[in-house]
């Protein structure tokens, strides 16, 4: 699933579930989120946006809310809100929320930096077993005892 919404960097980019999946589990969690885990929150939170830059806040749960609020302070969500006057001269605040989609965009390439050197290994993988061989400078004799 592709949203496509607008950025101030470029005309067009598309928020996938699998970006957001990446971001959410490099944001929220660094300990160890589950893949289903974020990949759920993900879906639940694309599917209130549907084809959307911004929803109004009225539409969530207090629930849904709490998640969002969650995703705001790992920096994936940002809110927005308008005034208005009434015809009677009351304020009415209408609160919105947005993908931050560079926040989004350094997260996904941190975890794929991640996921790519977890792959890659260590240089020491390849060296082959015989140069791990033990040399008489490691080993230093013990001083006498006193």
């Amino acid at each position: 699933m592709a949203i496509q919404t607008k950025t101030d960097k470029g005309p067009t980019s598309a928020l996938t579930v699998e970006d957001l999946t990446r971001a959410i589990k490099n944001s929220i969690d660094r300990t160890g989120m589950k893949e289903e885990e974020a990949r759920s929150m993900a879906q639940h939170v694309l599917n209130f946006f549907g084809y959307s830059e911004r929803i109004i806040d009225n539409v969530l749960e207090p629930e849904d809310r709490d998640a969002f609020y969650m995703l705001e302070d790992s920096g994936i969500l940002t809110t927005e809100r308008e005034e208005t006057t009434l015809y009677d001269g009351r304020e009415w605040r209408i609160h919105y929320w947005m993908f931050r989609k560079e926040r989004i965009a350094e997260l996904v390439e941190a975890q794929k930096a991640k996921e790519e050197a977890a792959r890659a290994g260590s240089v020491y993988d390849e060296m082959p077993e015989d140069t791990w061989v033990a040399t008489s400078r490691e080993k230093k004799p013990e001083p006498p005892p006193p």
